[in-house]
C-alpha cells in the first residue's frame, strides 16, 4: 500500500518551509516515527517522521526546495522490504574517498560542512557532541584544532609520482564562494535591520563586580549541582538581577505599539543562545518565579534544543526583556542590539580581573562590564541608567534578591 507523505501543519504565523536534507534515499527501509527529512523555517527546524514501516519509493521534492503545509513530499510502500540491489545501490564509504563526507553532511549544518571543507577533514574523525550524533561547528573547529584526520587519510595512499623537474610554486587561485542565507539568518537579518530602521537605539554602560557572585558560586556549587542536576552559572545571577531592575523600571519591560505604549505586568526574558545556524532566543516565561535551578536547568535545555534543531517555535515567540552574553566568545564591551517589539535588551561580556579602588585601598577584582541598548522613544536616559544601576545593585549584593531590596 503506498503512503503519501505532506509537509506536516506548519507554526502559525509561518507560510512556507525550505527542505534542508533528506534523511533516507529511495530503496531505503524506513520505521514509523523515524525523520524523513528536515525542513527549516524562519526559527526552527521541523522533522518529517514517517507514519509507518516501509520502503521509501519516491522523492517529490528535492533538497533545497520551498514547501508549504500539504504539499506532497514523498511516497513509501507500506510494509515493503528494502531489496539487496537497492542496499548497494549507494556505494559504500570504502568505494572512494568522497562518501564519508557525504554521510556526514546529514548530520552537519553548512557551518559545520564550511569548516570540514575548508580543513579537508574526515567527518568521521568528529566527534559530535549535539544530540543524535549532530556534529556542530563548534566540533568541526575543535577537530581542526586538534589536527584529526585528513580526508584524505580515509582512501588508499597513491602510487609516489615520478620525479619532476623543480617548479616554483604557483600562486593559488583567487576564489568566491556564493551561499544562500539560512532562512533564520535571513529573518535575523530582517529583524535587526528592523529594528534599527524602527527604533531610537542609544546604549549605556556600567560596570559589575561579581566577587559576591563568584563567592556564593564556589561555596555551593557542590550541593546546588548535586541536589538539583545543574550547574551554578552567572546567567540565573542576571536574570533574578535584571527581573528586579525591571519591577522598579517597569518601561524597561514595555514595548511600542503604535502610538500606544503597551506595559506587560509579566516577566518574560529571552536568553541569546548561539547556534552555527544563527542566534536563537528562547524565552524563561514568568522569569519572576523560577528558582535559580529551574532557571539553569530551562537555560541548558533551551541550549541543546537550540543548537540540535529541535527546539519549539512558540518557545521563541515573545518576550519582554532579553539577555545576550559576548563574553561567552571574549568580547570586553558591545553595544547590544534590542530584540524588537521589545525595548531593551541587557549585554553580559567577559569577567577581567582589574585593580579597583575600594575604600581608598587599589585592589584586584572581578569586574565585568554590562551595557543597556535601549528604545529612547519611551525610556528616558534616567530611567535607562538607573535599571542598570539596580541591576548592578543586586549582583555586587545578592542577598537584595533574597530580601527583595
Amino acid at each position: 500500500m503506498s503512503i503519501e507523505i505532506r509537509v506536516p501543519q506548519l507554526p502559525e504565523s509561518v507560510a512556507d518551509a525550505t527542505l534542508m536534507a533528506w534523511r533516507k534515499q529511495p530503496g531505503e527501509a524506513v520505521s514509523r516515527d523515524e525523520n524523513l527529512a528536515d525542513l527549516e523555517t524562519d526559527k526552527v527546524v521541523l522533522d518529517v517522521p514517517a507514519p509507518v514501516n516501509g520502503v521509501l519509493r519516491e522523492i517529490k521534492v528535492p533538497a533545497g526546495q520551498s514547501v508549504k503545509a500539504g504539499d506532497l513530499l514523498a511516497v513509501i510502500d507500506e510494509g515493503a522490504t528494502a531489496t539487496a540491489a537497492a542496499t548497494t545501490a549507494s556505494p559504500s564509504p570504502a568505494a572512494n574517498g568522497k562518501a564519508p563526507a557525504a554521510a556526514a553532511a546529514t548530520k552537519t549544518g553548512p557551518a559545520a560542512r564550511r569548516v570540514i571543507e575548508e580543513n579537508h577533514l574526515a567527518a568521521g574523525s568528529i566527534t559530535a557532541s549535539a544530540p543524535g550524533g549532530h556534529v556542530t561547528k563548534q566540533d568541526a573547529e575543535a577537530a581542526a584544532r586538534a589536527g584529526a584526520a585528513p580526508l584524505q587519510a580515509l582512501s588508499p595512499a597513491p602510487a609516489p609520482a615520478p620525479a619532476t623537474p623543480s617548479i616554483p610554486p604557483q600562486r593559488g587561485a583567487r576564489t568566491d564562494q556564493r551561499v544562500p542565507m539560512t532562512r533564520l539568518r535571513a529573518r535575523i537579518a530582517e529583524r535587526l535591520l528592523q529594528a534599527q530602521a524602527t527604533q531610537a537605539l542609544l546604549t549605556t554602560f556600567n560596570e559589575v563586580d561579581l566577587g559576591a557572585v563568584q563567592e556564593l558560586r564556589a561555596r555551593y556549587k557542590e550541593a546546588f549541582e548535586k541536589k538539583h542536576g545543574v550547574k551554578l552559572g552567572f546567567m540565573s545571577f542576571f536574570v533574578k538581577a535584571v527581573t528586579e531592575a525591571l519591577k522598579r523600571f517597569p518601561v524597561v519591560n514595555a514595548s511600542v505599539e503604535d502610538n500606544d505604549i503597551v506595559y506587560h505586568e509579566y516577566f518574560d526574558i529571552g536568553v541569546a543562545v548561539s547556534t552555527e545556524r544563527g542566534l536563537m532566543v528562547p524565552i524563561l516565561r514568568d522569569a519572576d518565579t523560577l528558582s535559580f535551578a529551574s532557571i539553569e536547568q530551562q537555560i541548558g535545555e533551551f541550549a541543546v534544543r537550540a543548537r540540535s534543531g529541535s527546539i519549539k517555535l512558540e518557545e521563541l515567540t515573545g518576550g519582554t526583556f532579553s539577555i545576550t552574553n559576548g563574553g561567552t566568545f571574549g568580547s570586553l564591551l558591545s553595544t547590544p542590539i534590542v530584540n524588537a517589539p521589545q525595548s531593551a535588551i541587557l549585554g553580559m561580556h567577559k569577567i577581567q580581573d582589574r585593580p579597583m579602588a575600594v575604600k581608598g585601598v587599589v585592589v584586584v577584582r572581578p569586574m565585568m562590564y554590562v551595557a543597556l541598548t535601549y528604545d529612547h522613544r519611551i525610556i528616558d536616559g534616567r530611567e535607562a541608567v538607573q535599571f542598570l544601576v539596580a541591576a548592578k545593585e543586586c549582583l555586587e549584593d545578592p542577598g537584595r534578591l533574597l530580601l527583595g531590596i
